[in-house]
């Protein structure tokens, strides 16, 4: 397994370092085109494997796309990253540029590859890649709703006093501080829905912190997060990489699914060594529905920016 990550910056360090330590892929490639960055970050990280216990070869390079060569998975991160103030489709007019001429060059040399997205504005971005490459729908995924839905599971732990790993839920919709849909309706604690624990006032200020948990963190930085993206581009590649049919919420091409037609959206996926080899179509409340067509339209409405 050869997994090529594009950008050397923050997001892009950190997913190949996650990729590594959890030590199933052969190989990692960074790129950037900063002279000398990537082979850097790289170089860096391979004096951390005695340390961390892994074997993966990280390798850097500066905008030299014959070292990605046959690669099974392409991770792309580069573009510029949200300031204070701004929001995700403000980068559109830099980032599409770049994604564009990304996405061409990744193909030229793995023809087979499987493109996971994550430049924002990231559902237009990955409709973009699926406009300009030609590429089956399976291999073109945006990683939004894992990151969303990681942050979801965050706030939902911190409300209930559980750990995080007695609690389970799941963001749709678009990858946005208006577009994100929690269904808090079907969060869980082992199982048993959140609703039995805190109550409905509780859950909405849950369903608010998770939509502005990119910005939160951006106020606070000064500059978009990382390491929770990262962490969660290397569980989407790692579900690729190992066959495991995992569920994610990942922008998707649909074409019907959910009643929406023609743009890229968070919606629940499997995931496996085809990329995305089912959507799945879960049962949505007449408010989730409706939150979701609403979601979709903001998307619509950014896609409407790019220069096809």
């Amino acid at each position: 397994m050869k997994v090529t990550v594009v950008g050397a910056g923050a997001v892009g360090a950190s997913c190949a370092e996650y990729i590594a330590i959890k030590n199933f892929a052969s190989e990692v490639v960074i790129l950037d085109i900063k002279e000398g960055f990537a082979e850097g970050k790289a170089m860096d990280l391979m004096q951390t494997a005695s340390l961390n216990g892994f074997d993966t070869k990280i390798t850097g390079s500066t905008s030299d796309y014959t070292k990605t060569a046959n690669s099974d998975v392409c991770v792309i991160t580069s573009g510029i990253p949200r300031k204070p103030g701004m929001t995700r489709e403000e980068l559109i007019g830099i980032n599409a540029g770049i994604v564009k001429t990304v996405s061409s060059s990744l193909i030229e040399h793995s023809p087979n590859t499987i493109i996971i997205v994550v430049s924002n504005p990231m559902d237009t971005m990955t409709y973009l890649v699926h406009k300009t490459t030609g590429l089956p729908k399976n291999r073109i995924i945006g990683m939004g709703g894992a990151l969303d839905s990681a942050r979801f599971k965050y706030r939902l732990a911190e409300a209930l006093g559980a750990p995080i790993s007695d609690v389970d839920g799941m963001v749709i919709g678009g990858h946005s501080d208006k577009g994100m849909v929690p269904l808090t309706r079907l969060a869980t604690r082992n199982s048993v829905p959140v609703s039995e624990f805190i109550s409905e006032e509780r859950l909405e200020q849950v369903k608010q912190d998770t939509k502005v948990g990119g910005a939160t963190l951006t106020g606070l930085l000064g500059t978009s997060a990382w390491y929770a993206p990262g962490a969660a581009v290397s569980g989407m590649v790692q579900a690729i990489a190992c066959d495991t049919k995992k569920i994610f919420p990942c922008s998707s091409l649909l074409e019907g699914e959910f009643g929406l037609n023609d743009l890229c959206i968070g919606v629940p996926v499997v995931l496996g060594k085809d990329g995305i080899e089912s959507i799945v179509e879960i049962s949505l409340s007449d408010a989730e529905k409706a939150h979701l067509e609403e979601s979709a339209v903001g998307v619509s409405k950014t896609n409407g920016l790019l220069e096809l």
